[in-house]
């Protein structure tokens, strides 16, 4: 018996049971990140959205990334008020470190839910670098939530281009497509970024350094 078959769903997991996947390193978790699960669950009529926060991105630098305990906690509380959102470090439990494997251990141990991979936009301008690609978007159905300023890009980024005919263009039916399936699902767009708010943290607390004592 292998370590996956202990891991335990952070909610209720019934058969044919609709939820989506948001994996990040929520650096620190925002309200966009919340736009674009609640955006998912209302538009792909999903159950939950689990928010999987990866103990380190492989393409994301280590430097300047909290720690897995801290961001987590972050996320927890910033996503109290959503009882449809669960904050997990399931990765960690899993031992994995890249999506495909994640999703391999996911299906296996919840044979009885539909996952849909959720993800912005902007993840696309460098989805082909991340570990055997094309499996993942043959292994779950995926929701792309546009952001801002990476809608064009979007369109015309490998997966899509590559999958192109792995389109579905009504949303809601998405959760019960055959992978290979993409939705493009467009609407209001929340600017905020966790660069964004790294860089303004930063910025802030220079000026704090720069103000001089009384």
């Amino acid at each position: 018996m292998t370590r996956a078959h202990w891991i335990a769903p952070p909610g209720p997991v019934a058969k044919g049971m609709k939820i989506g996947l948001l994996g990040g390193s929520f650096n620190p978790a925002h309200s966009g990140h919340l736009h674009i699960s609640e955006t998912a669950r209302k538009r792909l009529g999903l159950d939950y959205v689990w928010w999987l926060v990866a103990p380190q991105n492989p393409l994301k630098p280590v430097a300047g990334m909290a720690s897995l305990a801290r961001r987590v906690e972050f996320a927890c509380a910033f996503a109290a008020r959503h009882p449809r959102i669960a904050v997990l470090d399931i990765e960690h439990a899993l031992g994995t470190r890249y999506t495909i494997d994640t999703l391999t251990k996911l299906k296996h141990c919840f044979r009885e839910a539909r996952f849909v991979w959720i993800m912005g936009s902007d993840n696309l301008e460098n989805f082909h670098c991340w570990k055997r690609w094309p499996d993942i978007i043959e292994s779950v159905p995926i929701a792309i939530i546009t952001r801002p300023g990476s809608v064009l890009s979007a369109l015309h980024a490998k997966p899509l281009l590559r999958f192109h005919r792995a389109r579905i263009f009504s949303p809601n039916r998405l959760a019960y497509a055959k992978p290979p399936a993409i939705a493009l699902i467009d609407g209001p767009r929340n600017t905020e970024s966790a660069t964004a708010i790294r860089e303004a943290a930063l910025r802030d607390e220079a000026l704090v350094r720069a103000i001089p004592p009384c």
